[in-house]
């Protein structure tokens, strides 16, 4: 058993401020949406499209995807899953509840597939709300998870031991990582984007940027050097990055601390833009000053 698998079996048996969001389903072209794929380990493999990056376990016990984008991709995702070799989609798991990680929720459940997910995604999914600062209307029954956990489940499936861990949330409160303990990859859902701007901690959804980095500091004693880590945006990564993406969150919390502990006001910490030296590159879900609010949320909770 690997250092992984250790760990994580352990783990398992123990324990934005959205303004910027836009409407992406209502405006998107997803007639050019291309879905790619990149083999991680035999039977594993990772699609690249629109949305949440969709994690693939396929081999002669079925066919499990973790996230499922937007729903009017979901026929070129089941043609990018035939182009792997693999069986139609048996199982679907859900790191949490936004709309571009569970789109095609209702198309997989209603061709049979069954949907797994924390259950506080469940929850957020049936009752409907406010996700990523869009409206977001109850989830139709067959879009809903009807296999929901607390803490973990675990599945033995296509020669690995799938593993459904929940650490305490942090981008929502209902974000999971799923790890493949034989073949040392994890997919960590939206706690972890690879992408340029700031982390996004979606408050109006129960998320906390405390509860993110306890998340991720679990995750990063869990994993070595050799683990491939699927973000939920962006391409493939590593623990060294994961690790260097956890320091950024804890330096902008510090900074935003040290405000508050000034005696500032939420507008006068924006105002004073304390993340002005910390350069995340073009685009991203959210800004700076979205991002100190998400903290100075949290603080507040």
């Amino acid at each position: 058993m690997n250092r992984l698998a250790r760990i994580t079996f352990a783990a398992s048996t123990s324990l934005l401020a959205a303004s910027a969001a836009v409407s992406v389903s209502a405006q998107r072209d997803f007639d050019s949406v291309e879905i790619t794929a990149e083999e991680v380990a035999p039977g594993i493999a990772v699609l690249f499209g629109a949305g949440g990056n969709i994690g693939v376990s396929h081999g002669e016990d079925g066919t499990l995807i973790i996230d499922d984008q937007f729903a009017p991709l979901s026929s070129k995702i089941e043609a990018a899953i035939e182009r792997l070799g693999a069986s139609p989609v048996t199982y679907v798991v859900n790191t949490h509840w936004h709309f571009d990680h569970t789109g095609g929720n209702e198309h997989f459940g209603g061709t049979g597939a069954t949907i797994f997910a924390h259950d506080n995604v469940r929850v957020r999914m049936a009752a409907g709300g406010t996700a990523a600062g869009n409206a977001t209307p109850p989830a139709p029954p067959a879009a809903l998870p009807i296999v929901t956990f607390a803490q973990g489940l675990r599945f033995h499936l296509n020669g690995d031991t799938i593993n459904l861990m929940y650490f305490g949330g942090g981008h929502t409160d209902g974000d999971s990582v799923v790890v493949w303990e034989e073949d040392n990859v994890i997919h960590m859902g939206d706690l972890y984007f690879k992408i340029p701007g700031y982390p996004f901690m979606d408050t109006d959804s129960g998320g906390n940027v405390y509860n993110a980095m306890r998340s991720l500091d679990i995750v990063i004693a869990m994993i070595d050097d050799e683990t491939k880590v699927i973000p939920g945006h962006g391409p493939m990564s590593n623990k060294s990055e994961l690790v260097a993406y956890r320091a950024l969150i804890g330096e902008a919390v510090a900074r935003v601390d040290a405000l508050r502990e000034q005696g500032m006001t939420l507008e006068q910490a924006v105002a004073a833009q304390p993340f002005a030296s910390i350069d995340r590159g073009e685009g991203g879900f959210i800004s700076a000053d979205a991002f100190v609010t998400a903290i100075w949320n949290s603080q507040s909770e």
